[in-house]
């Protein structure tokens, strides 16, 4: 099984960006994690990160037929991104959307997520923990 993590604009400045929010931990421990726990559960997985909405576009649709599964946190185009939305509709790849944060706790304007009206769950508030939580998911649901 092979999937596809994506992580969205300012998830790079993790340990730096408000750390009493998103946790101490930097952007390298947060690949460490997933990547350890992938290889823990028998599955292949990359890793992409972009500050540029067009570039997680492009990264979404070369998932096609080349991903079984897609593990987004698309950050602040979370709340924002038609286009994220409409590219993992035109995949068609089982997503999972993970957020460090409850996005249900936080402002108004963070509690939409247009990724959640194509996610088949959403893992929120678990910190970078939420990321090995969604690739159980993807596994147990379409892994062989």
């Amino acid at each position: 099984m092979k999937i596809l993590v994506i992580n969205g604009p300012n998830l790079n400045m993790l340990g730096i960006r408000e750390p009493a929010l998103y946790g101490k931990s930097g952007y390298a421990e947060l690949i460490k994690t997933v990547k350890s726990h992938a290889k823990k559960i028998g599955v292949k997985v990359k890793c992409f990160q972009s500050n540029s909405e067009g570039a997680i576009v492009t990264a979404i649709q070369k998932a096609y037929r080349r991903y079984d599964g897609i593990i987004i946190n698309a950050g602040a185009y979370t709340h924002t991104s038609v286009a994220i939305l409409d590219a993992l509709k035109a995949v068609a790849v089982p997503a999972a959307e993970v957020h460090i944060t409850d996005i249900s706790e936080r402002e108004e304007f963070r509690r939409f997520s247009y990724v959640s009206l194509y996610a088949e769950t959403c893992i929120k508030g678990k910190g970078i923990a939420g990321y090995a939580q969604a690739l159980d998911y993807l596994k147990e649901k379409y892994g062989e």
